[in-house]
Formats: structure tokens, C-alpha cells, sequence
């Protein structure tokens, strides 16, 4: 905050992240869906009697998140006195080690008049692109009754975590233009999640099947590709030049960008996050293998 004492302020400025809360305590939880996650709830005799807040936390802190999640924040400005306050704008930057971005609030308005005991208030969210230390930097300006200008600041430091490995191997087929491509993802996070999608999204000179279904079409993996801390799971592609890549040779040596892989997870209480590699190279030698951290 600014130097200037926030009791002297005529508003109030509270921002609190928004986050789902955690599952804690003795009390089992009933798996009644299909759909939900295994091995995160516990059945047993009565489980359906229990409540949600029995087995649920409330966030302690503002914590941290994982890169590709959505940081979500409500900012609220409270006019705490008995005189109308006027000019009222909010602001909000997000600041990581690299860069500094403007995040929009009450788009539809430049300024706002607060009653006394009247609220503006918004919230914010953003997709966190960075690894390492973040900072939310919110900011209010209005003028007094006696037409002087005033402003108010905050800040939340949070930190960025990396939330999975991934790992990719090419294997060049003998005597054919075909590439396989084997990725391997860790969870480095402390909870399980469940992997949603992961797909190699092909450049435009080749093109990609998957090899992680069966012939009916159903996934080679469990109903679910869970994931638990520290666990990895493997998929494979093959990758073939187009036809008129693979006739050009000299096209062909020249084509080493075959795709990225783009990655979408759930936590276990159902925060989505997305990850896209960079451009995953296809190199000379029969066996490549590239990491990305």
C-alpha cells in the first residue's frame, strides 16, 4: 500500500482471490456421480448425510497457481463515510519477472459516484502465462468533497508454480517417411489432476494420428487419465509429410517444426488449466529427444 494510511482514505479497497476451497477433515464424501474423480472422495455407510462444508476449506491465503490456470480476483471499493465521493476509478496490473499487463475492470464505466455506504466492486481474471513471482497491483483514484485528488494502492504477491513435465521422443521408421512421436507428462504438482485433452495439433506440412484409441474408438487408457503427484502417463502420435511435402526432398529435410501439443487438465475439484509446447522439432538423427520445463 502507499504510504499514505488507508484509515485516512475515504474509501476502502478489499480484493480477495477467488478459488474453489479444499477438501479436508475425517468426514468422508460419497462418489454418487460417474464422472467424478476417482480416488479424491471416500465412501462408506451415511456418507450421503454429510455436508459440503463439513469436508471443504476455505482458501487461508492468497496461495499460489499453476501456469496455464486462470487467476481470478474480486476487487471491491467501499465508500465507508457519509459524504458522496466522486471520480472513482479502479485499476488493476499484473506483474511477473518480464512483463507488466493491464487487466480490464468496469469496462462499461471510466468513473463511478459512491453514496455513502454504496460499493463498487468487479472481478478480474487472467490466464497466467509465466512461471515465478507475481504481483497484483490494484489502484484507486477519486476526489474528495473539497475537490482534492486522491488514490489508494494495494499488492498481492502470489507465485506462478510449473505443474507438469513433459518429455517427447522421436523415433524416424525405417525406410518410410513416418515419424513417432512419444510424450511423456508428469504431474509436479502436490494434488492429482485429471488430464482432459492432449493432442498434437500438426503443422501444415504433416499430418498427425493419434495412436491412443482403439479401433472402436475408446481411449487406450482407464475412463479417467488421472494423474496423481509425481505419476507420468505416455501417449503416442505418428506423423506423416503431406503428399506434396514428401515428394519435395529437399522441402521435406527443411520441414522441422511438425507440431505442439496442447495439454488441458482438471484439478481434483475441477480448475481447468491449459499448457501449448513450443514448436516440437524434428531433427536429422533416427532418435531425438527434446524436454520442456
Amino acid at each position: 500500500m502507499d504510504s499514505a494510511d488507508a484509515d485516512s482514505h475515504l474509501l476502502a479497497l478489499k480484493v480477495m482471490r477467488l478459488t474453489r476451497p479444499t477438501l479436508v477433515g475425517a468426514w468422508p464424501a460419497t462418489t454418487c456421480e460417474p464422472k467424478d474423480l476417482p480416488q479424491q472422495c471416500l465412501t462408506s455407510e451415511g456418507a450421503e448425510f454429510v455436508a459440503a462444508g463439513q469436508t471443504m476449506l476455505l482458501p487461508q491465503s492468497f496461495g499460489n497457481i499453476y501456469l496455464g490456470e486462470t487467476f481470478s480476483s474480486y476487487i471491491c471499493v467501499h465508500n465507508c463515510t457519509t459524504h458522496t465521493v466522486e471520480g472513482v476509478t479502479v485499476k488493476a496490473d499484473l506483474q511477473s519477472n518480464t512483463t507488466r499487463i493491464s487487466l480490464p475492470t468496469h469496462e462499461n464505466k471510466t468513473q463511478s459516484t459512491l453514496a455513502p455506504e454504496e460499493t463498487l466492486d468487479d472481478v478480474i481474471s487472467y490466464e497466467v502465462k509465466e512461471i515465478g513471482t507475481h504481483i497484483l497491483i490494484c489502484e484507486v483514484h477519486y476526489t474528495t468533497p473539497a475537490g482534492f485528488s486522491q488514490s489508494l494502492r494495494k499488492f498481492f504477491k502470489f507465485q506462478v508454480l510449473k505443474p507438469l513435465d513433459v518429455k517427447t521422443k522421436f523415433y524416424n521408421a525405417e525406410e518410410m517417411d513416418e515419424i513417432y512421436l512419444e510424450a511423456q507428462i508428469q504431474n509436479v504438482t502436490s494434488s492429482p489432476f485429471c488430464l482432459e485433452k492432449v493432442e498434437l495439433d500438426g503443422s501444415d506440412k504433416y499430418t498427425i494420428t493419434s495412436l491412443n484409441t482403439l479401433p472402436n474408438g475408446e481411449s487406450v487408457f482407464t475412463s479417467k487419465n488421472m494423474l496423481q503427484p509425481n505419476n507420468s502417463c505416455q501417449f503416442l502420435y505418428c506423423i506423416k509429410p503431406k503428399c506434396e511435402i514428401a515428394k519435395d526432398i529437399k522441402t521435406l529435410r527443411l520441414a522441422n517444426n511438425v507440431g505442439k501439443l496442447d495439454i488441458v487438465w482438471r484439478s481434483k475439484l475441477g480448475e481447468k488449466g491449459r499448457l501449448q509446447t513450443s514448436q516440437l522439432q524434428r531433427l536429422g538423427s533416427p532418435l531425438n529427444i527434446k524436454m520442456f520445463v
